[in-house]
């Protein structure tokens, strides 16, 4: 028992729970509004014809939506960091638990890498140097060490980082919308309710990933003032939010292009019908606000990744580290830093999206199959819950695997053969913990 007159034990520095409602909503909205939907219009509109595209973008909110609900329920019922690991590791156990973490890292990692590159791509209108060679290195190792510098030294400044890249892609995304709008030709839209049903799987798998992004919403829940109401609030926000910009710009898009399945950059030539030769120069910097917004919030969430892991035990220790004096997981954000880098410097999104789409889609899944055993295990009466009893988690889970479906042989072979490496480092981490406990 310890006694007035002795010093108590220095306690272990803990997570700050600084972040609000709005700043779980920024980081949301901030990850699904990236740099596809600059091009992804363009893409939908080729694959079920530009007069029905917007059906397609409605049809993947509303799988989105159902998914949304479940991590909601789920997310109301955890107060620290981890997000959909928290919620598989409770349901099915450690192991399903790893699996669903490492595949939201693959996700993550190859994801803060390709926008890494597409950011010098959008910075290459400006600077023809940050494309290739030197250049380009500088860039990705400015961009990557920044990020990391910023969130090295509080979450606090990474929250106010993403919240003015959130407000820099809305303002211009808001000016293409409203004016837009007034431009729109209605003949456009003849036919839209007959799309070309041989695309529409694909176009639907497409838009899933325009869409994900909140997954890292109940991420930093460790350090969320009032996480219980903060996450389900703040998913069901961002999901509101997105699906009101996408549809819109994809009607614009379609009623102010002629072409728009042969366009390249589907909102500089929509753009440029009401805004002038000036187009090309606004859609540049909002692609560098749209991108550089989307890699300061993954910086943000990603690295409590491997803090989380590394609490529960399934990583080693180290990574579980937290700054004296920031208070954050310095050494996960150094690490996953490092590891973003080379990816960036050596890969491109293209050799890592197969991954990405179906990885997505299987942890997504996996939490809307954990809402129902949750439930049973969980007694709090202070949670969010869905009505209807199981029905929607159902049929959230029926919706994913319809889109899963949709993929092709080799993204299913590639999310395959990522498993398989994850249960390679979960039993290696199992079986060198149990060594070291033996000694």
């Amino acid at each position: 028992m310890q006694t007035d007159n002795m010093p108590s034990a220095p306690s272990r520095p803990t997570l700050v729970r600084t972040l609000g409602q709005w700043d779980l909503t920024s980081i949301g909205v901030n990850q699904v509004i990236g740099a596809g939907i600059f091009v992804l219009p363009a893409s939908v509109a080729l694959l079920v014809g530009q007069a029905s595209s917007p059906l397609v973008w409605i049809v993947a909110a509303a799988v989105n939506v159902l998914i949304i609900l479940c991590f909601a329920e789920a997310g109301s019922q955890f107060r620290d960091a981890g997000g959909p690991y928290l919620y598989a590791k409770a349901a099915f156990g450690p192991i399903v638990g790893f699996e669903v973490a490492w595949m939201m890292f693959l996700t993550r990692v190859t994801s803060q890498a390709a926008l890494a590159n597409g950011f010098t791509l959008y910075l290459g209108y400006f600077w023809s140097g940050a494309t290739e060679g030197a250049g380009r290195a500088l860039v990705l190792a400015v961009l990557i060490g920044l990020l990391a510098a910023i969130n090295y030294r509080g979450v606090r400044q990474g929250s106010r980082t993403i919240n003015f890249f959130t407000l820099g892609k809305l303002i211009p995304l808001s000016g293409f919308v409203l004016v837009g709008f007034w431009y729109i030709d209605w003949s456009h839209f003849s036919g839209i309710l007959q799309p070309k049903m041989s695309g529409f799987g694909q176009a639907t798998l497409l838009l899933m990933y325009a869409y994900s992004g909140y997954e890292l919403i109940p991420i930093p829940a460790g350090e969320a003032k009032a996480p219980a109401r903060g996450v389900p609030r703040a998913l069901i926000a961002t999901i509101g939010i997105c699906t009101v910009f996408y549809l819109l710009i994809q009607v614009i898009s379609v009623g102010t292009l002629d072409n728009l399945a042969g366009s390249e950059a589907p909102l500089a030539d929509a753009a440029a019908a009401f805004f002038g030769p000036a187009t090309g120069i606004l859609i540049a910097i909002g692609g560098l606000l749209s991108i550089g917004g989307s890699n300061a919030g993954t910086m943000l969430a990603a690295p409590r990744l491997l803090f989380a892991l590394s609490e529960k035990g399934q990583l080693p220790r180290f990574f579980g580290r937290l700054h004296e004096r920031f208070r954050t997981p310095h050494v996960a954000i150094l690490v996953y830093s490092a590891i973003s880098l080379v990816l960036a410097l050596t890969g491109s999104f293209i050799q890592m999206a197969a991954i990405s789409a179906v990885a997505r889609l299987m942890f997504y899944t996996t939490t809307c199959a954990a809402v129902p055993i949750l439930r049973r295990k969980e007694s709090e009466k202070d949670v969010f819950r869905l009505p209807g009893g199981s029905f929607i988690p159902v049929l959230a889970m029926v919706a994913s695997l319809a889109v899963i479906a949709g993929a092709d042989w080799n993204s299913l072979g590639a999310g395959v053969i990522a498993l398989a490496i994850g249960l390679v480092f979960y039993f290696f981490q199992k079986k060198t913990s149990s060594s070291a406990r033996s000694y």
